[in-house]
């Protein structure tokens, strides 16, 4: 028993399994772990993205760079543009290919933008929102030819144009409202998104405001509402209603945002002036939170403190209206330049003091990174220069996953260590894992993991991937690391158990070996028990069986050399006690340990 005792001291890593619990609620404060940090990523106009007419590797060659800058900078989800003018940035069963990808509508760019977009996304722990335009068709200056799959020509008699200036689909006809309802249901069923998203397009703004264009589909549709203003607003409230029920069908964990402007009416609160947004556009986001059809709301309050429309009072009244639903704020990052170095920054900070307020969207992406007045070193190094998580919204799914499994790490290159876990499978009782949070803490002895966990400081990564590099500076004092699973709702798991890096070094002469025991099952077991030992090179392994005295009862590999790769070693007990045993695999300098218990 001390001869195992011993060569389990040896080990490079040393396991310590610990049971985590933390609130799911956001918090208030600086740099909070949880928030929501986005960025719109606009693409009508290509005004963020694409490069119109670029080949397909320079499009995703562009997108990569941004999506990695917006990392880097902090955030944590980004809202990508997927429909402009009826069009789709996606392979769509409904519409053409928008023309800014190609510079024709309806021709294939070679690749679905969406499912990159997504993909890429993920990689890098950022949720992606869909962002789609409800309801715009054609704005005057935009008059490239139509594919002849457009609803622009297959359905002239669901358009509504006002002013030679702008067309829409027409929201009071019923067929409308159910063609954008199944578009939307559509990309929910067959793309992994995370949320989708509405801007502030309703009926068209001033100088086109509606008067009477809309007559006839009043008279055919709306009577029983008395009068247009109330018809116009029911149109556009079922649409939202109608939303929400089809991914609450199809994918409840899917999040539904809207973006309205910023004003709901001009006079609230007090001394707040402007276009009133419930009666002009007729886009009532007070009654979608009343009904609480959206999961967050995110109005445009893309003004400074003071004055008529005064983010200081219009953020506080907004957060008084969600009802217990999130407030996100729109913030102005292309008015930066405007407003001053301070102004977004002291928006984010009124964000994190106000209760119901879970985060900030940024308009738009390259108002960011062509860090104007420095708006784009400011997130980076103080106000998100610690991860978070998005916030968790406690109507929805708080499940857990399951705690990843196989945590294992070694020196890969010069001053790089790299971490690697197995993720598992959602079953009835726990969520999917969407992303991996990794946790870094210098201490001498074993921590808090509660502590440290709750601590934004020690959240060194969110990743998609099962895998991650760190470069942890030279210490004395041995790093710490463990890593927990995190479901779409940002419900995170039980931690593993946690690596400790007793030393660094920025040399490193010979990449360590790679062995992992991956499984050991079934655990209890009755007659037969199989374990799986992966290697990353052919080396000679040795396998056993102890009791909990130290003595070999089996022999499963007496050093033979085993390949690169997967393999699969079983021990049939036989006449062997009921009772623990350990697992022992040795090769090169590694020696792993695994209990396993046998009953009758």
């Amino acid at each position: 028993m001390h001869g195992l005792l011993a060569s389990i001291a040896r080990l490079a890593v040393i396991l310590v399994f610990v049971a985590v619990t933390r609130p799911v609620s956001a918090q208030i404060g600086s740099n909070p772990k949880q928030e929501f940090r986005a960025a719109w990523i606009a693409t009508v106009a290509n005004l963020d993205w694409p490069a119109q007419g670029a080949s397909a590797a320079e499009q995703q060659a562009d997108l990569v760079r941004l999506l990695d800058r917006l990392k880097e900078d902090g955030f944590n989800a980004v809202v990508f543009q997927v429909r402009n003018e009826a069009d789709a940035l996606y392979a769509s069963p409904y519409e053409p290919w928008s023309v800014f990808l190609t510079g024709t509508q309806g021709q294939d760019p070679g690749y679905d933008p969406l499912a990159f977009a997504i993909e890429e996304a993920h990689k890098r722990g950022m949720e992606l929102h869909a962002w789609f335009n409800p309801y715009r068709v054609w704005v005057s200056g935009r008059n490239y030819p139509r594919h002849p799959s457009s609803v622009y020509l297959t359905k002239p008699e669901w358009l509504l144009t006002v002013n030679n200036a702008v067309t829409i689909l027409n929201p009071g006809i019923p067929d409308v409202r159910n063609y954008v309802i199944q578009i939307i249901r559509d990309v929910v069923e067959r793309y992994d998104v995370d949320g989708v998203h509405f801007d502030d397009y309703f009926y068209p703004y001033p100088p086109n405001t509606i008067t009477t264009q809309d007559q006839a589909t009043f008279n055919q549709y709306g009577t029983a509402f008395g009068s247009l203003p109330v018809f116009r607003a029911y149109s556009v409230n079922m649409l939202v209603k109608g939303v929400r029920d089809a991914i609450a069908a199809v994918r409840p964990e899917v999040k539904w945002g809207i973006s309205p402007f910023g004003i709901w009416k001009s006079g609230t609160p007090t001394g707040i002036t402007g276009m009133s947004g419930a009666t002009e556009i007729y886009a009532d986001a007070v009654v979608w939170m009343e009904q609480q059809w959206l999961d967050y709301l995110t109005p445009q309050l893309y003004w400074a403190f003071g004055g008529g429309q005064d983010y200081g009072k219009l953020a506080p009244w907004w957060a008084t209206q969600v009802n217990g639903r999130h407030l996100v704020p729109g913030l102005a990052a292309y008015r930066q330049d405007v407003y001053g170095n301070s102004e977004i920054h002291n928006q984010i900070r009124l964000n994190r003091r106000t209760a119901n307020t879970f985060g900030q969207v940024l308009f738009r992406a390259r108002s960011i990174t062509g860090n104007t007045d420095g708006i784009e070193d400011s997130l980076r190094t103080n106000l998100f220069r610690n991860r978070a998580l998005t916030p968790t919204m406690p109507w929805k799914d708080v499940s857990a996953p399951g705690r990843p499994t196989d945590f294992a790490g070694l020196w890969t290159s010069e001053g790089a260590y790299t971490l690697s876990w197995t993720p598992v499978a959602a079953d009835a009782t726990t969520a999917r894992s969407r992303f991996f949070a990794v946790y870094r803490v210098r201490s001498a002895a074993a921590p808090d993991w509660n502590a440290v966990m709750a601590d934004p400081a020690n959240l060194l990564a969110v990743t998609g991937e099962t895998r991650f590099t760190d470069r942890p500076p030279i210490s004395a004092e041995p790093y710490r690391y463990v890593v927990t699973a995190v479901s779409p709702n940002s419900v995170e798991s039980l931690p593993t158990g946690e690596i400790v890096l007793s030393a660094t070094s920025t040399e490193a002469e010979e990449v360590p070996l790679a062995v992992r025991l991956l499984d050991v099952w079934p655990n209890p077991f009755t007659g037969q028990v199989s374990l799986r030992v992966e290697l990353d090179r052919r080396i000679p392994v040795d396998v056993r069986i102890h009791d909990l005295l130290g003595r070999v009862v089996a022999v499963l590999s007496d050093g033979e050399a085993l390949d690169a790769g997967r393999h699969e070693l079983r021990w049939e007990a036989g006449s062997a006690p009921a009772g623990a045993y350990f697992v022992v695999v040795r090769a090169g300098d590694r020696v792993l340990a695994r209990p396993v218990v046998r009953v009758r």
